[in-house]
């Protein structure tokens, strides 16, 4: 059995609705209450991917056709799970390393996407 960590949000009420790209979500879904990853389709360029993780970051990609969003859409849920396993908790005595550590995930991920 594949566990789903990945929920649609709202009970999917948002597809359908304007996204923060200006264009209509297709996809909307959250990461055990850690992250955030929706996609929208656009005017210019075709689509739109915005993602999160709750309190660290935001960024959104681009793609020009509906299988580029949907390859990039599900390599970014991968890599957002990562990080946010690398998140300490505030009590973890090695807080700062961690931080670093996922302060330097977080740069590759934007650099990837």
């Amino acid at each position: 059995m594949v566990k789903q960590d990945w929920f649609s949000i709202d009970e999917g009420r948002t597809i359908g609705t304007e996204g923060t790209e200006q264009g209509i979500i297709l996809q909307d879904e959250e990461y055990v209450q850690g992250a955030r990853i929706t996609l929208e389709q656009c005017h210019y360029p075709p689509f739109a991917i915005t993602c999160g993780i709750y309190g660290w970051m935001v960024h959104t990609t681009f793609a020009s056709s509906m299988n580029e969003a949907r390859e990039k859409l599900e390599a970014m849920k991968k890599s957002l799970e990562e990080i946010y396993q690398l998140i300490p908790t505030l009590d973890d005595v090695e807080l700062e390393a961690k931080i670093q550590n996922v302060t330097q995930a977080l740069e590759a991920f934007v650099s990837e996407f």
